[in-house]
C-alpha cells in the first residue's frame, strides 16, 4: 500500500459539494450518523411553524425519531435553534415515539460545543462533526460524533433520579405494560427477595431489601415493557435469547446491558429464560439448557 496525503475541503464554499449532496449522502448511508441500525424517513419535512427539517430518521425497534439538522461551515446560535425548535415541534406532534435531536455541522467550535453541552442536560442532544477531505480524485466523508445522549440523566446507579410512582408510568406506558412489570417482579423475586419496583422519570428500578440495585431495569412502553439486565455480552447469553425467539433490541454497550421487548406471552412462554438470565446477573450460575 502506498501512502498519499489527504486534505480537508469545506463544503460550505464548494461550488459542488453543497449542503444538498452531504444530505444526500446521509440518505444514502444513515450509518455515517454512527446512531445504529436507523432508516431515512424523510427529507425538507415541512413543519408546522413554516421551517423544513433537514432530515428525518427512524429506529423502528427503540420507536426513537431522529430530526437532523444539516449546517455547512461552523456551529452558530441559528442552526441550535432551530435544531431544538424542530425537535420540539416532532416531539409534541408524535408524543409516543422517543425524540433525539441532532445537529450536524461542518466545524464544532469551543464557544457552540459549550453551549450545546448546557442543553445537552436536559434536551436529547446529539452533536456530529463531518468534515469532507480529499484523496486525489476521491472525495469521502469523516464523521466524529462531538457530543452525545446525556445518560446521567437517563440512569443514575445510585438511584437519584427524580422519583415518580406507579400512574405516572401507567401515563407513560399503559396499564398492560405496567401489569408485565409487576409479573417481571415476581420473577425477579424468586432470584433475589424482598425486591420491589423504584419508580424514577427515565426507568423503573430496582430495591433489593430497600436498597437500589439496578441489575435489572425496566422501560413501560405502550405495548411492550423493555426488559434490560445488567450481563456482559457473551456468545452464550446471545444464543439463549436468540434461541429464546425473544424481540431484542441492540446491545447497550455504555450501560452494559441486554435489551429485550416483552410482552404478557413471554412472561410465559419465556419465564424460565427471564429467569436465567436474572440470576447470572446477579452471579448464579448460567443454566444453558432452558425451555
Amino acid at each position: 500500500m502506498q501512502y498519499q496525503e489527504a486534505k480537508f475541503i469545506s463544503l460550505k464554499n464548494h461550488p459542488q459539494f453543497n449542503e444538498a449532496w452531504l444530505q444526500a449522502r446521509l440518505t444514502e448511508n444513515p450509518s455515517l450518523l454512527g446512531l445504529g441500525d436507523i432508516e431515512f424517513r424523510a427529507s425538507e419535512r415541512k413543519l408546522s411553524s413554516g421551517g423544513r427539517l433537514d432530515l428525518l430518521f427512524l429506529d423502528s425497534e427503540s420507536r426513537t425519531r431522529y430530526e437532523v439538522e444539516v449546517q455547512l461551515g461552523a456551529t452558530d446560535a441559528s442552526h441550535i435553534i432551530r435544531t431544538i425548535e424542530y425537535w420540539d415541534l416532532e416531539r409534541s406532534k408524535y408524543p409516543n415515539w422517543e425524540h433525539v435531536a441532532v445537529l450536524v455541522a461542518e466545524e464544532v467550535t469551543s464557544r457552540f460545543l459549550n453551549v450545546i453541552s448546557i442543553f445537552n442536560k436536559s434536551i436529547p442532544l446529539i452533536l456530529i462533526q463531518i468534515k469532507a477531505v480529499q484523496l486525489g480524485d476521491v472525495v469521502s466523508l469523516v464523521p466524529t460524533t462531538v457530543l452525545n445522549l446525556n445518560y446521567v440523566a437517563d440512569e443514575d446507579e445510585d438511584g437519584v433520579d427524580e422519583t415518580t410512582d406507579r400512574n405516572y408510568w401507567i401515563s407513560k406506558g399503559s396499564k398492560e405494560t405496567i401489569d408485565i412489570v409487576d409479573h417481571l417482579f415476581e420473577i425477579v423475586n424468586e432470584v433475589v427477595s424482598n425486591s420491589a419496583p423504584k419508580y424514577n422519570k427515565h426507568y423503573i428500578g430496582t430495591t433489593c431489601s430497600g436498597v437500589v440495585d439496578n441489575f435489572v431495569i425496566f422501560r413501560a412502553k405502550k405495548e411492550k415493557t423493555l426488559f434490560e439486565v445488567r450481563l456482559p455480552r457473551s456468545e452464550e447469553i446471545d444464543k439463549i435469547i436468540d434461541d429464546a425467539g425473544l424481540d431484542a433490541l441492540a446491545y447497550d454497550v455504555k450501560w452494559k446491558r441486554y435489551r429485550i421487548r416483552l410482552n404478557q406471552n413471554d412472561i410465559v412462554e419465556s419465564r424460565s429464560v427471564i429467569k436465567n438470565l436474572l440470576s447470572l446477573a446477579r452471579g448464579a450460575e448460567v443454566n444453558t439448557d432452558v425451555e
